[in-house]
Formats: C-alpha cells, structure tokens, sequence
C-alpha cells in the first residue's frame, strides 16, 4: 500500500542516508562488528549531515523538527544496508528528549550544540545488576556536598549502550531514601562526565547481537558531579523517565517495522538467484506463500507504525497505544525476520548473509525499553483487567 507519512523532506533525508550507508558504512561494517564499536568519525561525519541535530531546537544548532519520521526513515535506510549505528539511537531518541526538555538554559547552551555535532556523545545509565526493569530499586547514590556545591557519585551500572565510548552520561541515583508509601521518590539525574575522577568502565559485554553497539558495566566511586550537572529537579527523576516512554517505545516500533522490511527485501533477492534441485527458490509454493504472509504483516505493522508517528506530533499517541506498538512491532518482526531467515537455508545462520545479523540484532527488541511481558501488562491495565 502507498505509504502518505513521508513528504519530499523526509525522501530527501531517505537519500542522504542510504548513499551515506552505501559508501561510508557497509564497505567497513564487519571490520566495526569485530572491534565492538562504530569509529568516532563516523559520528562527526553523522553531525555535519545533521543527524542529530533534526529535534534539537534551532538556537542551539539543530532543525527544529518535532517527531520522529526522520529517524524512522533512518532506521529504514540503515537497516535496508544490513548495517547499525552503535549508540545513536540512545544518543538521539532516549537521551536527547531529557536535555531538550528537563535542561537549564545554560545546560542547553553547554551540551546541545557538541551534542549536533557529534563532538559530544551521550548515553543514559539506569539499569544496574539486580535490578532490570525496578528502576525503584535502584542503589546508585548521590550524596549533597555539606557546601552544596556538588554531589558524591557512587555505585555500579550494566548494559549501558554507549556506555564505553560517550562523552556525557545522563546516570539515575538515589538522592535520598525512598518513602513507605512510595518506592519511586528520591531519584535524580545527574549528567556526568565521563573524564571525571572515579569514573571506570568495567567489561564490555558480548552480546548475541548488536556486535558494533558497545554495551559497557560502569563504576562510580567518589565521581563529584557538579549541582550544575543535576538535570530537572532533585527527585523527580522517575516522572521524567516515565513520560519518555511513549517517545521510546515509539522509537522501537519504527525500528521493528524497518527491520521487518529489512529482512522481506533480503529474503525476496535471495530466493531470486538461489537454486536448488533445478529451480529458482522463488519457484517454490511454499517460498511464495511465506513471503507472502511476511509482506502482509509488514503491511500492518507498516500502518500502524506510521499512524503512530501522525499521532505523536499532534500529542495525542497515548502510553498504552504506544504499548501496543511496541508489542506488535517487535513480536511481529521477529516472526517475520525468522521466516525469512529460514527461506535462505544454511546460509541464513551464516554472519556474512545481513539476515543473520538481522535475526541477532532484532532478538533483544523485545526486552528493552519494557519487555513484551511489561507491554501486555499495561495493554491489559489500559482494557480496566
């Protein structure tokens, strides 16, 4: 079906991007995937094609521009060349909406613009061993100086995206205790630099997938952190961390469907050219009934996707409906990815072929940023069960 969410704007991005990916990334990707990250002058190059200036205000550098089409047709383009950014979409889709909307004036005027550029790159700390989803839980502290000029950082974090190779780290302690009736009060965030003393990154971690995205343990012993770094008020961190989601969840919905298409594009060229027992793959009845099936739940995912994206720069997406777009996104592309990698046969399961890749990078979509389980218990919550 004709897709009417994109206009010229959008298509001219589309380009920009899939040359950049042609030429700049793919010929170097597997040599990125064995060193565990993407080259830092990848990102300035991402910078001054202003990548991540598209919703950053435009006094501090950036477009201007209010919902997240253009990084859904990043997403596209990148995943179309069997390639991924590292920590870019944690840098733009998670970390950004905190600064633009929680930071002072001269917090803006410091970061934004390194920010643009690539100069400056982020990433978020809030999961931390033990506690996965509980952000209540979380045991990171940051003690008030007696002369309230700074806080004392101490504590530990995992699975940070970014977390090696960023510049600043936006890190989710507790600043005082939690009270009986409310687990979730006492969190603040404090931007953090990662030069300072008794900053440390610990192991890097092996993942399944995502090979080039550097997910980092990290430890804080003694990190001052001047008041001028506190982001929003002391306290309030889980309310801002709550009102992201529906721009997070979103994110992975638009990344599920263009990884969805991904894999469709990939299986439909493969089954063209391979043979087997004489005939084109494609020949087959059941190669044509699969792909089928795939294109048709790309077709829904695709709309609702999109219909999602019209909503949210209107502000009328809700948590729930957000929710469902990540439930439905994410299960349906892994359905659709491991169907596809099934019609390549041996060669599926082979890293040279981007559909493996794909199958590996795609898995953990359905853990982050709320797991299915999480998804289904707010859906269930939003029908009154």
């Amino acid at each position: 079906m004709r897709r009417t969410v994109f206009t010229e704007d959008h298509e001219a991005f589309r380009r920009t991007i899939r040359d950049f990916a042609t030429k700049e990334m793919s010929p170097h990707y597997s040599q990125w995937e064995r060193e565990g990250r993407v080259p830092r002058e990848i990102y300035r190059k991402l910078g001054a094609l202003g990548v991540f200036g598209i919703e950053v205000p435009e006094e501090y550098g950036g477009a201007g521009e209010r919902g997240l089409k253009y990084q859904a047709v990043l997403h596209e383009e990148l995943y179309r060349a069997g390639v991924n950014l590292g920590g870019v979409t944690v840098h733009t889709g998670l970390c950004l909406p905190y600064l633009v909307a929680y930071g002072t004036e001269e917090q803006k005027q410091r970061w934004l613009p390194g920010f643009v550029s690539g100069e400056i790159m982020t990433a978020i700390a809030m999961t931390e061993p033990g506690t996965g989803s509980d952000l209540a839980g979380i045991r990171t502290t940051a003690r008030l100086s007696a002369d309230g000029t700074h806080y004392v950082l101490n504590g530990a974090k995992t699975f940070i995206t970014g977390g090696a190779h960023a510049d600043l780290v936006l890190v989710v302690a507790r600043t005082s205790p939690a009270t009986p009736d409310n687990r979730r009060a006492g969190l603040t965030i404090l931007c953090v630099d990662t030069g300072s003393d008794g900053w440390s990154v610990g192991r890097k971690l092996e993942k399944i997938g995502l090979r080039c995205q550097d997910t980092a343990e990290l430890a804080f012993t003694d990190v001052q952190v001047p008041v001028a770094n506190r982001l929003g008020e002391e306290g309030e961190a889980f309310s801002y961390l709550t009102r992201n989601l529906v721009h997070e969840r979103l994110g992975c919905a638009t990344a599920a469907s263009a990884q969805a298409a991904a894999a469709v594009e990939f299986a439909t060229a493969y089954v063209k050219e391979r043979e087997v027992f004489g005939r084109r793959v494609a020949d087959f009845q059941n190669t044509k009934f699969v792909l089928a099936e795939c294109a048709t739940e790309l077709e829904a995912v695709q709309a609702a996707v999109d219909r999602g994206l019209e909503l949210f720069e209107t502000g009328e997406l809700s948590a729930p409906d957000a929710a469902r777009l990540k439930l439905f996104g994410t299960e349906t592309a892994g359905r659709v990815i491991d169907k596809c990698l099934q019609l390549h046969g041996g060669y599926g399961y082979m890293l040279e072929y981007p559909i493996a890749r794909l199958y590996a990078d795609t898995r953990v979509s359905r853990i982050y940023a709320g797991s299915s389980e999480v998804m289904k218990t707010i859906i269930a919550k939003d029908l009154g069960l």
